[in-house]
């Protein structure tokens, strides 16, 4: 039986759930971001014309479109209106993974038995649309890759079915830009030797791409011939992240604690990042020599940034730690958690913050989490069954 996948995305969801309390936003230039100094984490179709995009510099989007109205944006919000969608989308799809915040894929393989599956995936839509006022596009197709790939095209407010037969007649021609996990590194890479549409990409031998971008080269000619197995794996929302360290000697050594917290916040929101969450809460545990434990805990706005979460953390520490008794155990946990990227939610900071974030997970990702990070982390490092 042919699969049926579905990939269903809420087009410039940012700016759609502010024009959904702001009518005066509807066709103007939007920009989702901080300030003068900040990066930019949407924009309206309006903003994309002038040539605006994610992650530019605020300055250089107004520069780009001075018409454009800044919002620094709501998280909250966002995460409310996305949890409304998930809730209509479960309600009707048999099987539903949540992608990031604003994408969900179906799986609905069987359902033309009962219904034309392109007609019930339709109506699916308009019952999202008619909810909740955001508007979506979708594809569907035979795997997560072609439909993900024939949601782009069809946006904004469209839908598209690439049937089986289709799939390579509708790949060959588009960018290799178009194919999910292509970055422009490799796209820089493949354009050096002449390799800019799909097409090509898929006439290449496997071997030849391994050699040239390793083991990524393998899926990389799969995606680009329109095969992909992976399943639509049923969405389960993580409640949590937290970690603990138990000292083999009670300690009441301040800036060794300090150390230890700088590196198991450093660990956490980099698996915020690499799992893309954000946290809105975060919560501190003290385990004394006497064995009483205590708690205190603090909101935040949406974030996965090592410095904004550190801050807190050592603040609620400050403010916890006072009776100046030895110290058994220290745990962190962060809550709250929506599906998000770091740079949609660094609202404030600055295009340089974001390049920095990202320069140190290609760092930790290609040698492991604890080969790079602040110096204060580094005084002391925590050891498995330390």
């Amino acid at each position: 039986m042919e699969r049926a996948v579905v990939h269903m995305d809420l087009d410039t969801f940012f700016v759609s759930c502010e024009r959904l309390n702001n009518d005066k936003l509807k066709g103007i230039p939007v920009i989702i971001g901080g300030g003068d100094r900040g990066v930019v984490a949407s924009c309206s179709y309006e903003a994309r014309y002038f040539g605006v995009r994610s992650a530019m510099p605020v300055k250089m989007a107004l520069r780009l479109c001075p018409e454009a109205k800044v919002i620094k944006g709501d998280m909250e919000m966002y995460s409310k209106l996305s949890h409304t969608v998930t809730e209509i989308i479960e309600e009707k799809a048999p099987v539903v993974e949540k992608a990031s915040i604003d994408e969900h894929y179906l799986d609905i393989s069987g359902i033309d038995r009962f219904f034309g599956a392109y007609q019930w995936t339709n109506e699916l839509m308009q019952s999202v649309t008619r909810h909740t006022g955001l508007p979506v596009s979708f594809a569907l197709s035979v795997n997560k890759t072609v439909a993900k790939i024939g949601t782009g095209e069809a946006k904004p407010s469209g839908k598209k079915e690439i049937r089986q037969e289709m799939v390579r007649p509708f790949l060959n021609p588009l960018s290799i830009k178009k194919i999910p996990g292509v970055g422009d590194a490799s796209f820089q890479l493949l354009s050096r030797i002449g390799i800019r549409q799909i097409h090509t990409l898929a006439e290449m031998p496997m071997e030849v791409l391994q050699q040239m971008i390793g083991k990524n080269g393998i899926d990389l000619w799969k995606k680009a011939n329109g095969i992909d197995n992976h399943p639509v794996e049923p969405y389960s929302e993580r409640k949590s992240l937290s970690t603990e360290h138990t000292f083999t000697q009670d300690t009441i050594d301040i800036p060794k604690l300090k150390a230890l917290i700088s590196g198991m916040v450093e660990k956490l929101a980099y698996q915020l990042r690499s799992e893309q969450w954000l946290t809105s809460t975060v919560v501190i545990k003290i385990r004394y020599a006497n064995f009483d434990t205590e708690t205190k805990q603090c909101r935040v706005s949406y974030t996965s940034a090592d410095h904004t979460l550190l801050k807190a953390v050592l603040e609620l520490f400050d403010k916890l730690y006072n009776r100046r008794m030895r110290i058994r155990l220290i745990g962190i946990r962060f809550t709250g958690l929506v599906r998000g990227s770091l740079q949609i939610n660094l609202f404030e900071d600055t295009q340089e913050m974001v390049a920095l974030y990202q320069a140190m997970d290609r760092i930790k990702n290609r040698f492991g989490y604890d080969k790079v990070g602040r110096a204060c982390g580094f005084r002391f490092k925590v050891k498995e069954g330390q």
